[in-house]
């Protein structure tokens, strides 16, 4: 076997190889990615870059950054604004929900008070509502 002159140098390399390999399959996660998330383009055109992609993996993302590599971050926004409105939709009726239940008590206690209702209908409503 070879002994290497400069084992140093060598073991560089290899982490510029393995660096370089570790931000490939990065960007082909990213370029994936945005490829299934775009909206703007069909079937057939998604399938062509999933295949250029696939077929030559280095060229194929190169040429996707370059050819829409721009919007690749306004479509990343969009989707993150979509996830955010979903999320504060949720919150809203999942603490409306809560607050109703707490209302409706306040107001059966209302109406207890103002003797419309009597000591059994409050606890019933109650225990209706708290079920």
């Amino acid at each position: 076997m070879l002994a290497s002159t400069y084992p140093i140098l060598d073991i560089f390399w290899s982490m510029l190889q393995i660096f370089v390999f570790i931000i490939w399959i990065w960007l082909l996660i990213v370029v994936f990615g945005d490829i299934f998330r775009s909206h703007d383009m069909g079937g057939l055109a998604k399938a062509l870059w999933v295949i250029f992609v696939v077929i030559l993996p280095y060229l194929g993302i190169l040429i996707y950054l370059i050819a829409r590599g721009g919007s690749m971050h306004e479509r990343a926004v969009a989707q993150a604004q979509h996830q955010q409105k979903a999320f504060d939709s949720y919150v809203r009726q999942t603490a409306g929900n809560a607050g109703g239940t707490a209302e409706e008590l306040s107001k059966l206690a209302d109406l207890k008070s103002k003797g419309v209702i009597t000591d059994a209908e409050f606890e019933a409503q109650k225990a209706k509502l708290l079920a």
